[in-house]
């Protein structure tokens, strides 16, 4: 079983192993000192509801409680894109040219950057420890829907939209085909030297790069295949994300191109079929089905994926699960339930 909750300090040590994991790329900082400050942070956050939506994150793991371990993390950042540090990101259409006269047609792809000074939410740093992925039960659902679930009770924290960027194809040495075709041209940086800082500063993104839209058939193909693509690591999240509502928003990651997902919160499946619930421990179950149990206990925010049967009184679930969510202090009777297909 494992159990959705708030980050703590002393799980630092498994944390930092997950950000090993996750290597040079992603949210999770594996900077111990960045680490140490990024669960602060969300400690900070989770502890008030008015605390800064521009600084605020929330910062949640995933705990196998038969081993007592940290196996997965996942982030929610209250606001990506400020006056002071806009969301950027290379818009991506599509552009006819003709030509009356050699009654010629010729359809293009450009980029054009564009900068959010009142950016959306942001969900990111899920990760998974690499023994635990296809677990029957799910882990990777529970880290990914979870922290929706707890946006959609926590609407005061957020923004309207939430956005997800998911990682695209590299090459093998980790370098990004987008980059070294268009990026390393006008920077004279590496993808990594780039990336690391955009998180600081994003003022060099205007000075150096072009103002004009861009066309992608100057680009490499491989450079124009990896646009708006997701790499082997982000498919199976880009499919959970679709399923519930999240759809493309045909913007990119200027660095490397990998593709924004989008959505409303209220209208995501898994938070808009949110609802409270009396919970029961049962026996013999006839029908089971599967949904995400949350509820708060103590001031803390956690969740369980596990089976349940429909009553006609109130959903019921094994004794063991039950056990577990009394044990935490939960009133099972303000237990909130969002079903999965």
């Amino acid at each position: 079983m494992f159990l959705f909750r708030q980050v703590k300090q002393e799980d630092f040590k498994d944390l930092k192993e997950l950000a090993h994991h996750l290597g040079a790329v992603g949210n999770l900082a594996s900077d111990e000192k960045k680490l140490h400050s990024q669960i602060e942070t969300a400690q900070k956050s989770f502890a008030d509801p008015s605390f800064d939506k521009t600084k605020a994150i929330y910062l949640f793991v995933l705990e196998d409680l038969k081993n007592k371990k940290v196996v997965g993390s996942s982030l929610i950042f209250a606001k990506h894109g400020t006056p002071q540090s806009p969301h950027t990101y290379l818009r991506v259409f599509e552009k006819t040219h003709r030509d009356e006269s050699t009654n010629t047609e010729v359809r293009h792809q450009l980029l054009r950057f564009e900068f959010d000074e009142d950016g959306p939410s942001e969900i990111g740093g899920l990760i998974l420890h690499p023994n635990y992925r296809r677990n029957p039960l799910a882990p990777g659902k529970q880290l990914s829907y979870s922290r929706l679930i707890y946006m959609g009770l926590q609407a005061q924290r957020f923004e309207e939209k939430v956005i997800a960027e998911l990682l695209p194809p590299f090459y093998d040495d980790g370098s990004s085909p987008l980059w070294e075709a268009f990026g390393r041209r006008f920077t004279n940086m590496s993808y990594q030297e780039a990336d690391q800082l955009s998180r600081t500063n994003k003022d060099f993104i205007k000075a150096l790069f072009p103002d004009e839209d861009i066309y992608t058939n100057l680009f490499a193909p491989r450079a124009r295949e990896v646009i708006g693509k997701t790499g082997p690591e982000s498919h199976s999240a880009k499919r959970l994300l679709e399923k519930i509502g999240f759809r493309y928003l045909q913007a990119v990651d200027p660095f490397d191109g990998g593709p924004h997902y989008g959505a409303k919160i209220s209208e995501l499946s898994i938070v808009s079929k949110l609802k409270k619930i009396s919970l029961r421990p049962g026996k013999e179950f006839k029908e089971k089905k599967k949904g995400i149990f949350a509820f708060e206990a103590r001031n803390q925010f956690f969740t369980i994926l596990t089976t349940y049967q429909e009553t006609d009184a109130h959903p019921q679930v094994e004794t063991e699960t039950f056990e577990v969510i009394s044990s935490l202090g939960a009133d099972v009777d303000m237990i909130f339930l969002s079903g999965l297909e």
